[in-house]
């Protein structure tokens, strides 16, 4: 009997879409690019305005001639930590000795009948002047307009308030502000004349008034010194002890190294001293 035979017949799989995941190329980072380098100035820098300076003897002196060093002197350099040699030389552009370079030809620094014009050109002198050398200020001192204008602009602000605070002040306070410049002798001014030296004294020293006005303990420093003045109460010789000037009885002693009458003006603020200054009060007033 015959075998069959048998075919093999092959079937075709379905194929599977499968999904394909491309890679992307690596991204290759740039370089920065490189920032110009640019020097920064120094915070500290002092800007040098270039302009024409005058230099002055200090108190006013005005002889015909006052020659200063110009070498042997140092300035004391707080960058470098030590002290650096100064020497004015027309012929170098530094006062610093470490910093010339070639021939040192030595100048005299002369003031003429107490002042020295130093024009825009010798800037070298100018800073020896202005910054460096060990008298300015001292011996003499560098003219500038702009910062006298400044203070004598504050002074006539202070005068000016002085002059209205003290129009504004009531005859107590006009006269406890009065007896710390002229003494007693306060009590026996009209208010007229009381008035009319308060004005006076704000004029000429309009910053020490405004100091007193603002003192809190001037009027009662001022009411213990009438009360004293009344012999309501006493100072003994030795500026320590206050006490009755009727009886005797001590009513308060001042601290060590205290001024009587501050010490007193403070003690009134206390309950005790309270009941002092109305009893006090009372009998001035009678």
């Amino acid at each position: 009997m015959a075998k069959k035979q048998t075919k093999k017949v092959e079937v075709e799989e379905p194929q599977i879409e499968k999904e394909v995941v491309v890679k992307a190329p690596p991204v290759m980072e740039q370089p920065e690019p490189k920032k110009a380098f640019v020097k920064k100035e120094p915070k500290n820098k002092d800007a040098w305005e270039v302009k024409d300076r005058v230099y002055y003897l200090t108190n006013k002196r005005k002889p015909l001639s006052r020659m200063i060093k110009g070498s042997n002197i140092y300035w004391f350099d707080e960058e470098k930590g030590y002290e650096r040699e100064l020497k004015y030389c027309e012929n170098q552009r530094t006062p610093f000795v470490d910093e010339m370079q070639g021939d040192e030809r030595l100048s005299h620094i002369v003031f003429r009948s107490g002042a020295l014009f130093v024009p825009r050109e010798k800037t070298v002198l100018q800073k020896l002047l202005s910054l460096y050398h060990p008298h300015k200020d001292r011996l003499f001192y560098e003219h500038k307009p702009q910062q006298i204008a400044a203070t004598e602009l504050d002074l006539l602000q202070y005068e000016v308030e002085a002059l209205i605070t003290a129009q504004g002040l009531d005859i107590d306070m006009a006269e406890a502000v009065m007896r710390t410049e002229i003494g007693s002798s306060v009590s026996d001014m009209s208010s007229k004349e009381l008035k009319r030296d308060l004005l006076l004294f704000a004029k000429q020293n309009p910053k020490l008034l405004l100091e007193l006005v603002n003192d809190e303990n001037i009027v009662l420093r001022n009411f213990g010194i009438k009360a004293t003045e009344a012999r309501i109460i006493n100072l003994s010789s030795d500026q320590r002890t206050f006490s009755w000037g009727t009886t005797g009885r001590k009513l308060m002693i001042v601290p060590f190294d205290e001024h009587p009458y501050s010490a007193l003006a403070a003690w009134f603020k206390t309950d005790e001293g309270m009941e002092i200054y109305s009893n006090i009060e009372k009998r001035l007033n009678q």
